[in-house]
């Protein structure tokens, strides 16, 4: 435990922090930056004589739970925390199952692609995040039970690999899903939510026991999709995977060639969204 640097980060995080950023008045005698130490042990659950020892580096060893409370007073980002967590010598929390919180940042991205349908795909193949142009290419995912966004339990339960979204590259999502999919529960091996899926998978689909039990790890990387859409018919388009490696998602972004019949496809979609263009308005 490094006890001179954690409290000198913990010092540095406090002044940092307004007490608007966390619901405080600033009132009229505040003659330091940032928040009182009083103020971050209130929001932390600690005492104060506990908090002023962290900052003067004569506390003990703290646990994991006050380093959780701390983190949260201090509105510490994820790198942050880690490092907390490696000043005073406990190791980070890992979560018991692949996150399913989208960092705002994210959220906001996709809504700066007016042009791209782009989704957000949890480790456990699950769309937590969408923007306009997928739902009108893919689906309205906010009608969806959470089984029902799980892009790789829709795949193989539903008896066509293909069947989803009536995609052309059907055998190279199957291998690369499960591929992806084995990978995952290795890194969360105590998550009952993935051993379900597992569970459901093998015993509702001979496809995927036959591509799980190859025990494959390469998974090829797709490049290029067709979906064969009800209304403007064939939209072929680049894939483009972005992987957020601390929360453990990946950004998919379909974008068509310029100048192309999917590219007049997709900005047709993106002005009609979900209506149906087959009834009269």
């Amino acid at each position: 435990m490094d006890k001179a640097e954690l409290a000198a980060f913990l010092r540095s995080r406090r002044e940092r922090v307004t007490p608007a950023e966390v619901g405080l008045s600033a009132g009229r005698r505040r003659r330091t930056p940032g928040l009182r130490r009083e103020e971050v042990a209130q929001l932390a659950y600690i005492s104060t004589e506990y908090y002023t020892r962290l900052e003067q580096a004569r506390a003990p060893h703290p646990s994991s739970e006050v380093l959780a409370g701390l983190s949260r007073a201090l509105r510490m980002n994820d790198a942050e925390r880690n490092y907390l967590h490696h000043l005073a010598g406990v190791p980070p929390i890992r979560p018991v199952g692949p996150p399913r919180e989208v960092r705002q940042s994210i959220l906001d991205l996709l809504d700066r692609l007016p042009n791209a349908a782009a989704i957000v795909l949890s480790a456990a193949y699950e769309v937590i995040a969408w923007n306009h142009l997928a739902t009108a290419l893919m689906e309205d995912f906010s009608v969806r039970s959470r089984d029902e966004r799980n892009l790789i339990r829709r795949a193989f339960l539903t008896g066509d690999v293909g069947h989803v979204y009536s995609v052309a590259d059907s055998e190279r999502f199957a291998r690369s899903s499960v591929n992806h999919l084995r990978s995952t529960v290795a890194r969360y091996p105590d998550d009952p939510e993935l051993r379900e899926l597992v569970s459901d998978l093998l015993a509702g689909s001979p496809e995927f026991t036959d591509l799980w039990e190859a025990r494959e790890l390469a998974a090829e990387p797709t490049l290029c999709k067709s979906f064969q859409h009800p209304l403007v018919g064939l939209v072929t388009v680049n894939c483009d995977a972005l992987s957020i490696p601390d929360r453990d998602q990946q950004v998919i972004i379909y974008t068509a060639t310029p100048g192309s019949p999917s590219e007049e496809a997709l900005r047709l979609l993106s002005v009609v969204g979900t209506q149906r263009l087959d009834l009269p308005g």
